[in-house]
């Protein structure tokens, strides 16, 4: 479909739908009354917008959560549209038995409109300025939507339209001359629509010192600082920002014009080191208490943690020397962790009991000062080398495991609109790890919004490539189309850092969806061939391997990934793929058991209840089997064999045992 943005003298006057603000029709320049109906618009946007035709279906499951006749509802609503859209002479509504779409040949559609910003080449200044008046408001004004998938609609959608504008403002900057005046109302506007932004934040502040408005700059900062800091958000990157821009002003100015009024000399050059975008991690030097214990064991120790813990690329870790400096100086460990301008602090001290080796460990919040986590960890000291390891293994598990959660916990107490790509990611994960339709679809949205404000971030991808690889295990969405989606963010993430496990993580997940499954192991393999520490890497294979490969090889993975996480929220799946393993040999009373515990794990999904349900029947245990199919049957009714054998990759013959299996729990 081609759309007309400008009219040619004596043409047929173009229809003009106005969705960038409060939801006008208009033909002639003249505004047509709309029926007072909240979901005409919302149909008429979503018509808009797809640009594809849209089956009855969809549109009923979007516009109408529990009505008692959607479709006559939709008929409705479609007369209504009729009567707007069409001519005399032209109709642009096309519905037929199943599918709805709208004919916008020689329209004028500013949502439509201003997507020139995404072409290969953005449009000129002129247009670009022409494109940022046709945002009236948001998208759809102060329109509201009820049911959830409506809901969810609507937001992804300004989003998209928020993201676009913030892109022609970012564009229009970029082509208007530095010291335009033309330049501020723009960047007001980009820090409305994103307060948070450092880039916009460093076009203004940039502005202002152009034009010696150092007072204004000066407040700016200081406002801003406030802003950061009441949510949670440092400041350290804002504040190099300044720094920058008045060393740079200081480099350029004459030999006459010292810039008294930046506050700086020539000398003042020094940047500090740049903010870091994830929460950061001050691995403090282990110390010994006894002299049982050398000293060189603990530094080891410290070392080996500092590097497992950088090989997961999940955390920013301060290097071994900075640490160790700090400790040198006798500086006590918060204060350490306030110098390196880190969010926590781990340190800890090794003595012997007896045959035992023993760490006493704690990680701190440096901000606060609240221990966050604290434990003993007993391992035998018979090998030194293998207690080390074993060691290493439980506090590289355990710091991440608690950073993370705590950062999840962080995230989701703060407004939505305040989150940076960090916290988007750690919000994104929480609503991930509840494993229903609904939170994985506000897991999507909150990744989609990490990867938006940071590109490079490979684990928001990675997260959003794994929501949608749960659209098509759980048949939430059309499985074909959410592999395809699952196989493209883990293909971004990989892109945006080829060293972070979880990028191959994702990938392997989603080359298994399209039945890649030797290549699904290899990039499996590579996760935990780069952080021997990655708990979900680990998990995966397991998972992979149970189906469609070794058996032996997937209890071996799903024992390893449960060591090193033993508080998973992916235990379900650990316990489950080695019931698998189990059935895959033959070892069905084994199976159940270790089905039985997935299933009682908390969060555990209707395939994994299936899992168990399964196995009991094929270890004789079928009555237990009929509780189980009774509580999947409570949650989706018509769940059966060939809805758990969509979801899994077995072989024929394994397919063939377990439909007769299911027929004995009443899954058939």
């Amino acid at each position: 479909m081609e759309t007309v943005t400008l009219m040619k003298p004596g043409s047929t006057p173009a229809l003009e739908i106005l969705l960038l603000g409060p939801v006008e029709v208009r033909r002639d320049g003249i505004s047509l009354a709309l029926a007072r109906s909240r979901k005409l618009r919302a149909l008429l946007a979503i018509l808009v917008t797809e640009a594809r035709p849209l089956s009855r279906r969809r549109l009923c499951d979007l516009l109408w959560d529990r009505p008692n006749d959607p479709r006559a509802e939709l008929r409705w609503h479609l007369s209504k549209l009729r009567q707007i859209v069409d001519a005399p002479d032209r109709q642009r509504l096309i519905a037929d038995e199943d599918e709805i779409s709208l004919d916008l040949d020689g329209c004028v559609v500013d949502a439509l409109q201003v997507m020139e910003i995404e072409q290969n080449h953005p449009p000129a200044a002129d247009r670009l300025n022409e494109l940022s008046k046709l945002f009236r408001g948001q998208f759809l004004g102060e329109l509201t939507l009820s049911g959830p998938l409506a809901e969810q609609w609507l937001t992804a959608q300004r989003r998209k339209y928020t993201a676009c504008q913030i892109s022609i403002i970012k564009a229009l900057v970029a082509r208007l001359p530095k010291r335009s005046d033309e330049v501020a109302p723009h960047l007001e506007l980009w820090l409305d629509l994103a307060p948070f932004d450092l880039e916009a934040h460093r076009h203004l502040l940039g502005h202002l010192a152009g034009h010696g408005r150092i007072a204004e700059a000066g407040l700016h900062l200081a406002t801003t600082e406030r802003l950061f800091m009441d949510e949670g958000i440092p400041a350290v990157e804002l504040r190099q920002i300044w720094s920058t821009i008045k060393a740079e002003r200081v480099r350029t100015s004459s030999a006459t014009d010292p810039s008294p009024a930046l506050g700086m000399d020539r000398t003042t050059n020094e940047t500090s080191p740049p903010a870091m975008t994830r929460a950061a991690l001050a691995m403090m030097p282990f110390t010994v208490r006894d002299s049982k214990i050398g000293k060189g064991i603990a530094d080891g120790l410290t070392h080996d943690v500092i590097t497992r813990l950088a090989k997961l690329r999940s955390l920013s870790i301060i290097a071994r020397g900075s640490v160790y400096a700090l400790a040198a100086l006798g500086i006590p460990d918060t204060e350490a962790g306030r110098r390196l301008k880190v969010d926590y602090v781990a340190s800890g001290s090794l003595h012997r009991v007896g045959p035992i080796l023993r760490l006493d460990i704690e990680l701190t919040e440096t901000r606060s000062e609240r221990i966050v986590w604290a434990e003993t960890c007993d391992v035998p000291a018979d090998d030194m080398l293998e207690a080390l390891d074993a060691l290493g293994n439980r506090i590289v598990a355990a710091l991440t495991g608690e950073i993370e959660q705590a950062e999840r916990n962080r995230a989701i107490l703060r407004a939505p609109s305040s989150l940076d790509a960090w916290g988007a990611h750690h919000r994104g994960l929480w609503h991930m790890y509840r494993f229903t339709k609904e939170n994985n679809a506000r897991a999507q949205h909150f990744f989609d919004l990490a990867v938006t404000l940071d590109p490079t971030f490979s684990r928001a991808h990675a997260g959003l490539s794994f929501t949608h690889w749960q659209n098509a295990f759980q048949n939430w969405s059309d499985p074909g189309r959410e592999a395809e989606l699952a196989y493209v963010a883990a293909a971004q993430s990989l892109l945006a850092d080829e060293q972070d496990p979880a990028a191959h993580w994702a990938m392997g997940r989603a080359l298994w969806l399209r039945k890649q499954h030797g290549q699904a192991v290899a990039e499996l393999r590579e996760s935990v061939n780069l952080s021997p520490n990655f708990a979900l890497g680990h998990y995966s294979l397991a998972f992979v391997e149970s189906q469609t490969g070794d058996p032996t090889e997937a209890i071996k993975a799903s024992d390893r990934s449960r060591m090193l996480s033993p508080y998973d929220p992916l235990m379900f799946g650990m316990l489950g793929s080695r019931a698998i393993a189990h059935l895959r040999l033959g070892q069905f009373e084994e199976a159940a058991d270790w089905a039985t515990q997935a299933a009682a794990r908390p969060n555990a999904h209707i395939n994994i209840l299936g899992i168990a349900a399964l196995c009991l029947a094929l270890a004789d245990r079928a009555p237990e089997g009929l509780v189980l199919a009774a509580s999947i049957h409570a949650t989706q009714p018509r769940y059966g064999i060939d809805d758990f054998l969509s979801a899994f990759h077995f072989s024929p013959s394994k397919a063939t045992l377990l439909r007769a299996a299911a027929a004995q729990v009443a899954l058939a």
